[in-house]
C-alpha cells in the first residue's frame, strides 16, 4: 500500500509537471485521501499533493477551493513556505491585503531568500498603502 501511495504521487507529479493538469489534479486527489485514511504519508508529500493540487485550481481561477487546498497544506507542513506565498498570493487578488501580508511574511520568516514572496509582499504593501491614501 505504501509503495502504490508513493507512486501514486509521484505520478501526480509527472502530469503536473508536463501540464496535464486534469490527470493530475485526479491523482493527488488520490494521494491526498489515501494518506488521511491510512494516517503513514510524511507531512511534506502530503503537503505538497494539497499544494499543488492548490495551483491547478488556482490555475482555473477557482480560488476559493484553491485557498482551502493551501490551508490544508499549511497544516499538514506548517514549514513548508511555498503555500503560504501561494495563499498570500489569492488574498492579494481578492484585495485582502492584511492577510496576504501575513502570509507572504510567514513565508519569509521560513524562507528569507524566497524573492517571489519578497516582491510580493513589497507590492501588498504598495498597494495596500495606495488604497488607504484614496480613503477605501
Amino acid at each position: 500500500m505504501e509503495d502504490e501511495t508513493a507512486q501514486t504521487l509521484e505520478d501526480a507529479h509527472s502530469k503536473f509537471n508536463k501540464g496535464n493538469y486534469q490527470e493530475a489534479e485526479q491523482l493527488y486527489t488520490k494521494f491526498i485521501t489515501s494518506c488521511l485514511q491510512s494516517r503513514e504519508c510524511e507531512a511534506f508529500g502530503l503537503a505538497t499533493a494539497f499544494n499543488n493540487r492548490g495551483q491547478i485550481k488556482y490555475f482555473r481561477v477557482d480560488f476559493h477551493d484553491a485557498l482551502e487546498d493551501y490551508t490544508s497544506a499549511i497544516q499538514a507542513d506548517s514549514q513548508f513556505a511555498v503555500p503560504f506565498y501561494n495563499r498570500g498570493l489569492i488574498r492579494y487578488r481578492l484585495g485582502f491585503f492584511d492577510d496576504a501580508k501575513s502570509d507572504f511574511q510567514q513565508a519569509l520568516r521560513l524562507n528569507p531568500d524566497f524573492k517571489d514572496a519578497q516582491v510580493s509582499l513589497q507590492q501588498t504593501l504598495l498597494d495596500q498603502q495606495q488604497k488607504i491614501n484614496r480613503g477605501y
